[in-house]
């Protein structure tokens, strides 16, 4: 009898879900989402999503309605654009996640179940869609431009946790209460969160490696870590920690803490003390030292420990308060202090901001320039930079001395002190000083003010060699008075040469690094199963041994006695080094070997030799263009690349805009520094000017650099008259056409800057946008 019941109530829930996924199924309609037919062909439906992808894109369409309704857009795509998935729908008004499984897949499946009892996760399919989310995760939802855009770039400041799920994902409920609290916890504590749905999101989880759901990663410095462990609260905090750096805080005692606040003369920063009865640094306290490792750097003092006993006497520390020191150039006493029972994060920022820079920080590189001597924006808002030129060692220590103590006495806001060491920034130096003989051996004051972000300033040196004395410290106060009143007594004016990076280390420890960070990787994707990731390196290394060792064993039984015997002449080594050069983008191979340019036009027929099929090594170079400007781009295009057409690895081609835009604008989205993807949803998309765009196209590695024109009035712009007719072009369309018409100057001056863009490609320092693979040329 029991028996009986039981079995009556299986039935009734397996009809109750049957039932409900029928609802859900009769309510979602793909073919009116998208608003074509049953009969519409692939094409149709494509063009209908696109459309209706850009009218309801989140980004560009500020509807409330209107995230869900994207969603449902894509998920009737996603249904259509798949022949097995769109007849399963039009047989059976199926649109879960069962399609695509064979009905003998399906049919075993209930017949396990049946045998069991076994609750298979695969069998029961919740309809856990975009309405039924969680809302709590609707803030941290990620899309692929802003991921791209903001998210990455944020990552040099702080670590982010990202979780991928989908609406079909049973597991994903189990984590979520744990998903909740550890967000709640990190995210006051200054860790990024983000959430991807990968049912909407597809390109986006697959650039992230994200193959199954829930996955959890990790995303720090750009670099991608992925969590292993049973998702728990304390497994997860310890993953966001193994994220960061180990070498962040130094632990402080008495026996090192003078060495340590010593070290901002050669560090350049100031030094941060955190006191704390803590016997581990906070987690918090470490997110801080990350965001602004650049500008501090940070030490951990645990008063319960023995040995701090000093250094507590000494700062006459609270040890039962957590208490923050910051100190510059005076070890003795702190500059800055904060006590609070409980340290927030935005206390802590506040605090940090105001104090990132020395009394009189050294000018180690452009970038600090640029920070402590900001360019003028407006009358209220002028910065002057008060600047010691002075030299190394003892002899002008006592004048450096005066130079920080007038500073310390000295702070507003519209005034920085800031020093140099001339030895080492000559051209800085020479730049404001123009070797004047009274100077040379002494240290001097110079109060400059920037007028621009390419180096113009203008400034006022004074007088006589700064000594410290009070007489100068009064000259430069009275300077600085009058500047108030009267800007112009900055007369002088020059531009500034760029600083030389003085701290960056030389170009073996960079590679070093570089390749220990890349063995770090490799390491990790291999002990992790991370195949997918791995396997086009697997296939790399087997290919290169199999290579090697065909090579040798090739060589092992070929007989060589004949060229033993005859030795090739010496004449003929040079062609042998030339012949194995030949395929390196390289100087020497850049004199022309024909009088003419050969320019083939890219279509649907040479697409898959000239490009996609291209051989390793080879780079298509291909020019945008139109109708109307066809003949006067591609003479100027001959001019500008023709002394590198000596090169057999390069080719060049031209592809028309009229024919080919879509096929552009796909590309261009992978270039998010040159064609940001948001802008491609604004209301003049098809308006938007490509000719003269270059794309130097790597078929083989799957990446591309790109050229942007030049507008019409920039300055290089004055080649491209009538008379600049190419005899060297060698194209049978544009053969013997003039270039006269009204216009043609300004469209040839898109290319004015060509040739040299063209030497940055054979050098290799052009920025590189990979793709995952080559779109079809419609």
């Amino acid at each position: 009898m029991e028996l009986k019941k039981l079995s009556i109530s299986l039935v009734v829930v397996l009809v109750l879900v049957l039932v409900l996924q029928i609802l859900s199924a009769v309510d979602f309609d793909p073919y009116r989402i998208l608003g074509v037919s049953r009969t519409s062909s692939q094409a149709d439906i494509k063009k209908a999503y696109k459309k209706l992808a850009r009218e309801w894109h989140p980004d560009k369409n500020k509807d409330p309605g209107a995230e869900d309704k994207f969603i449902q857009i894509s998920k009737a795509y996603e249904i259509l654009s798949n022949e097995e998935k769109r007849s399963n729908f039009d047989r059976y008004g199926d649109v879960g996640e069962n399609q695509g499984y064979p009905q003998q897949q399906q049919h075993r499946q209930f017949h396990h179940f049946h045998e069991s009892f076994y609750f298979d996760e695969s069998f029961f399919h919740f309809p856990f869609n975009s309405e039924r989310r969680d809302s709590s995760d609707e803030k941290y939802l990620l899309h692929f431009s802003h991921y791209v855009n903001e998210i990455v770039p944020d990552s040099f400041k702080k670590p982010y946790l990202i979780k991928i799920t989908s609406d079909w994902c049973f597991s994903c409920i189990h984590i979520e209460p744990v998903w909740k609290e550890v967000v709640q916890e990190l995210e006051v504590l200054g860790v990024g969160i983000g959430v991807v749905h990968a049912g909407y999101e597809r390109r986006l989880a697959h650039h992230l490696g994200a193959h199954s759901t829930p996955s959890i990663l990790g995303l720090i410095n750009g670099k991608i870590a992925f969590f292993h462990n049973a998702v728990i609260r304390e497994n997860l905090r310890q993953f966001v920690e193994s994220l960061l750096p180990g070498n962040l805080i130094e632990k402080i005692t008495d026996k090192n803490y003078v060495r340590f606040l010593s070290n901002w003369k050669k560090e350049n920063k100031p030094h941060v003390l955190l006191f704390d009865h803590m016997p581990v640094v906070p987690l918090l306290y470490k997110l801080t030292a990350f965001a602004y490792r650049d500008y501090l750097s940070f030490g951990y003092v645990y008063v319960g420990l023995r040995g701090t006993e000093e250094l507590s006497r000494q700062y006459n520390i609270n040890v039962y308060t957590p208490t923050m020191m910051i100190f510059k150039e005076h070890v003795d006493k702190p500059a800055d202090v904060i006590q609070a029972r409980e340290m927030k994060k935005q206390l802590i920022d506040d605090f940090l901001s105001q104090n990132k820079f020395l009394l009189a920080a050294r000018l180690t590189n452009q970038k600090l320039f640029h920070e402590l001597c900001p360019v003028k924006k407006s009358h209220r808002q002028r910065k002057y930079c008060v600047v010691l030129l002075t030299g190394e060692g003892d002899k002008f220590a006592r004048t450096y001395e005066a130079f920080v103590a007038f500073a310390l006495a000295n702070t507003k806001d519209t005034v920085r002190f800031v020093h140099i060491y001339n030895d080492r920034q000559r051209d800085f130096a020479h730049a404001l000083l123009m070797d004047d003989e009274k100077y040379w051996g002494k240290s001097a004051v110079a109060i400059l003010e920037r007028r621009n972000n390419v180096g113009r300033v203008v400034y006022k040196i004074l007088e006589d060699a700064w000594k410290g004395s009070e007489e100068d410290n009064f000259m430069l106060l009275d300077l600085l008075a009058q500047l108030r009143t009267d800007p112009g007594l900055l007369s002088s004016d020059t531009v500034l040469p760029d600083l030389n990076d003085e701290l960056a280390p030389v170009f073996f420890l960079r590679w070093l690094y570089s390749a220990i960070e890349y063995v770090s990787d490799v390491w990790d994707s291999v002990f992790h199963n991370n195949w997918r990731e791995m396997m086009p390196l697997l296939s790399l290394i087997f290919s290169a041994l199999f290579i090697l060792f065909g090579t040798v064993i090739v060589q092992a039984f070929s007989d060589s006695s004949d060229e033993r015997d005859s030795p090739l002449p010496q004449k003929e080594e040079p062609n042998e080094k030339n012949e194995k050069n030949d395929t390196a983008f390289s100087k020497e191979n850049r004199i022309p070997k024909k009088g003419f340019v050969e320019v083939t036009e890219l279509t649907d027929v040479t697409y898959t030799s000239n490009l996609v099929r291209l051989r390793p090594g080879h780079m298509n170079v291909v020019l945008i263009l139109s109708n109307p400007t066809k003949t006067s781009l591609l003479q100027k295009f001959a001019l500008e690349v023709y002394t590198f057409t000596g090169s057999s690895c390069l080719h060049f081609s031209f592809l028309s805009l009229d024919k080919h835009r879509e096929w552009l604008e796909y590309l261009l989205e992978f270039a998010q520094d040159a064609a940001p993807i948001p802008n491609q949803y604004d209301k003049h998309f098809l308006e938007r000017d490509y000719t003269g765009y270059v794309l130097a196209l790597n078929g083989h590695k799957k990446y591309f650099c790109l050229f942007k024109p030049h507008r019409s009035g920039d300055e290089g712009g004055t080649m491209g008259s009538c008379e600049d007719y190419d005899p060297l072009l060698h194209t049978g369309e544009a053969r013997g056409k003039s270039s006269c018409s009204p216009g043609s100057k300004q469209v040839k001056n898109k290319l004015s800057k060509l040739s040299l863009w063209m030497e940055r490609l054979l050098e290799g320092s052009l920025q590189r946008f990979y793709i995952p693979s080559w779109p079809a040329l419609d």
